[in-house]
């Protein structure tokens, strides 16, 4: 199984960090993007395959309240 790229393993980090902050479940952040119940637990966990994609970032920036940027390093990695 292929290991998450540099920009994929800071986009979890950076979405697990919202995660938390708002006091968010793994389940709770999974039904908020109508995903299944395990989707966030499956991205979070590095042996998975589930990633993020350009719509979960959009949907996660209403979620939080934020810009999609705000998922994403300044500068390149």
């Amino acid at each position: 199984m292929k290991e998450a790229s540099k920009i994929e393993k800071f986009v979890i980090a950076k979405v697990k960090e919202k995660r938390e902050t708002a006091g968010l479940t793994q389940i709770v952040l999974s039904q908020k993007l109508n995903m299944s119940d395990s989707f966030v637990g499956h991205v979070e966990t590095p042996r998975r395959r589930a990633k993020y994609n350009i719509n979960h970032i959009n949907a996660l920036a209403k979620i939080f309240k934020c810009s999609p940027k705000d998922f994403f390093p300044d500068k390149p990695i």
